[in-house]
């Protein structure tokens, strides 16, 4: 019987427009769409593709184990 999963995704706003996803718990996993609701769409769908495929492989299938945090490091770019 499968679970319900719930995971992490990283939205990053690309120059050219849209959005870049990525899971932290599927590295595999990097998709995107040139709005926040189409990249949110392409990531559950190459999700449970990569979920698909690690059934078929006998692979483990992740669980979270906390999520992922989101800080700022201000540096100089002058030498």
């Amino acid at each position: 019987m499968d679970a319900v999963r719930t995971y992490t995704i990283i939205l990053e706003p690309m120059d050219e427009g849209g959005f870049l996803v990525r899971v932290p718990a599927l590295p595999e996993v990097v998709t995107g769409g040139d709005t926040e609701d189409e990249a949110l769409a392409m990531a559950k769908e190459a999700i449970e593709l990569v979920l698909a495929s690690r059934r078929e492989r006998g692979e483990d299938i992740p669980i979270e184990s906390g999520k992922p945090q989101v800080r700022e490091v201000t540096v100089s770019t002058v030498a």
